[in-house]
This record gives structure tokens, C-alpha cells and sequence, in this order.
């Protein structure tokens, strides 16, 4: 597995978007007995997404895109 999917946004269960986000940039806090995710509100903003209808292909440019903007 590469990538863990953050759901966020929406309203109600409505609407939320789904992003992609590189195992390698979580971290585990036992404190909180999950994982963190270092990452601001604006950085998600501008970061790869979909609708939870619109599953992308994870294929090579789509995974290539994802690694990018992460700066992997």
C-alpha cells in the first residue's frame, strides 16, 4: 500500500473529497493512538483529489502527480 486516503470537506456526510496522501508523510502518535497527518488546511487545498464517484486509476502518472506535489 502506498498512499493513505484522508476523507475531508462536506457537509452531512455530503461532498467530501478524497485525498491521496503517501504513507512515508504519516506518523504514528502513540499519545493519540493514531496516526498525524503533518499537513496544513492550505496545503490539502491545492493537493490531488476526487469525489468518493470518481475513483481515479492509481497508475503510473496519476501516482507520479500524487508523489510531486508531495515532493517525493
Amino acid at each position: 500500500m502506498r498512499y493513505a486516503v484522508l476523507e475531508f470537506g462536506g457537509f452531512l456526510g455530503m461532498g467530501k473529497d478524497r485525498y491521496p496522501i503517501p504513507w512515508s508523510m504519516l506518523k504514528y502518535d502513540t499519545a493519540q493512538e493514531g496516526y498525524v497527518v503533518p499537513l496544513q488546511k492550505e496545503t490539502l487545498e491545492g493537493a490531488p483529489r476526487y469525489a468518493d464517484n470518481s475513483i481515479p486509476d492509481y497508475d503510473e502518472s496519476y501516482t507520479a502527480s500524487i508523489n510531486k506535489y508531495y515532493g517525493l
